[in-house]
């Protein structure tokens, strides 16, 4: 199956011979793969993109008569694609109008061939990534942290929108896991006597993660990882930055937006994220340091090991990630609303007296640094490398 469907919507009253002839014509001048559906609907909503080609006017009262079982089908806004030959402009219009009067999402895909196939091009991605987050577990080992105050998920929310299935893992299980894990040898020579020490702990609790990553079936997940501190006298640092590093994403601190954060950029986008905290703001000029303890090895240039930093004990991680494009991105609790802004890496520092990897971000736009001092989402803020405002903007248009 391919990943383009295209389905059809035309008028009894136009010649059937001169419809073929546009529709071939015009499907043929866009740079698109595609299953033609024609008039059978019995598949839509099965494709990363389908497409009502709206062939000609006067087929407003098919697609009324359609949209129940359209809807039935699928969730996703609608897209009508038209050539503008027939009136097919027009009828589409009123369509539009006709969905957005009940409360439906929907775009007429129109214009010269490379913009539609570059829209289509487009859209596609998203719908991917849509269908490859229905499938997704990602589990909430140990309760979010106490302080993550506004941080409250609605499991059944994350399910009806992202198609995301949460599951709740208690920290006791983790700690059983860990103490029925061997410690295994960890060659380093670079760190400190006091990190050599805690690598083989450190890894210790990797191994275990993985065990319940395997048992549960998951592709991410959320760690209460400051428990590990008292627990077991160590940190999560490392095992995180592993993890997504592998593929599995894994947030900090059991902050569930920041995870869904970072699953829906790593599905869209392919890249791993950073958490961190804000930790200055310069509002005048837009510039920004975050910092946070880890940090996911495939985004570094170079780390180095040093103690978690509010309790220096165990592992921590300072990366060096290479400067340039970055995107800040995080979804709130409830999905109702996003921050996403573009920006700059300018440097990474080393402060003694902040979470172990920092980086000095300056916005693209510097009435942006507002939204963190009067309309926050929550704390910890996504850092991904590259510009990618407008692509992760259409999936998330595609689900409120």
């Amino acid at each position: 199956m391919k990943a383009v469907a295209i389905y059809t919507v035309t008028s009894e009253l136009h010649d059937e011979k001169a419809v073929d002839s546009v529709t071939q014509s015009f499907l043929n001048s866009l740079d698109v793969d595609y299953d033609f559906q024609g008039s059978d609907y019995t598949d839509y909503g099965t494709h990363a993109l389908d497409l009502i080609y709206v062939r000609t006017g006067g087929t407003e009262g098919i697609f009324k008569r359609l949209l129940p079982d359209l809807q039935a089908k699928s969730s996703r806004p609608i897209y009508l694609l038209t050539s503008g030959k027939s009136n097919s402009l027009a009828a589409s219009m009123e369509i539009l109008s006709y969905l957005r009067q009940n409360g439906l999402k929907g775009e007429i895909i129109h214009g010269e061939a490379s913009y539609i196939s570059h829209r289509i091009a487009l859209l596609t991605k998203v719908g991917e990534a849509r269908r490859q987050l229905s499938d997704c577990r990602l589990g909430i080992i140990g309760e979010p942290s106490d302080w993550l105050i506004s941080s409250h998920v609605d499991a059944s929310v994350v399910k009806a929108q992202l198609g995301i299935e949460l599951v709740n893992i208690p920290m006791q299980e983790l700690l059983d896991v860990i103490a029925a894990t061997p410690l295994r040898e960890v060659a380093d020579t670079t760190s400190t006597a006091t990190i050599q020490k805690s690598l083989p702990g450190a890894y210790q609790i990797y191994d275990a993660l993985k065990v319940l990553v395997e048992r549960y079936s998951l592709q991410g997940f959320t760690l209460r990882c400051f428990d590990l501190l008292t627990a077991v006298h160590n940190t999560g640092c490392i095992a995180l930055a592993k993890f997504n590093a592998e593929g599995i994403i894994a947030s900090c601190e059991g902050d569930v937006p920041a995870m869904l954060s970072m699953k829906i950029a790593q599905t869209l986008l392919g890249v791993s994220g950073f958490q961190a905290n804000p930790a200055l703001i310069n509002p005048q000029t837009g510039e920004m340091l975050f910092a946070h303890c880890t940090i996911p090895f495939n985004m570094v240039e170079r780390y180095e090991l040093d103690t978690h930093f509010e309790s220096g004990i165990g592992v921590g991680i300072r990366g060096y990630m290479k400067e340039g494009p970055v995107t800040i991105f995080k979804v709130s609790a409830d999905l109702s609303r996003h921050f996403l802004a573009e920006g700059t890496l300018v440097r990474s520092e080393a402060k003694p007296d902040l979470c172990r990897t920092q980086q000095i971000i300056q916005l693209s736009v510097s009435a942006q640094a507002s939204y963190f001092l009067t309309s926050p989402i929550g704390n910890h803020h996504i850092i991904l490398p590259g510009h990618h405002q407008k692509l992760i903007s259409e999936l998330l248009a595609s689900i409120s």
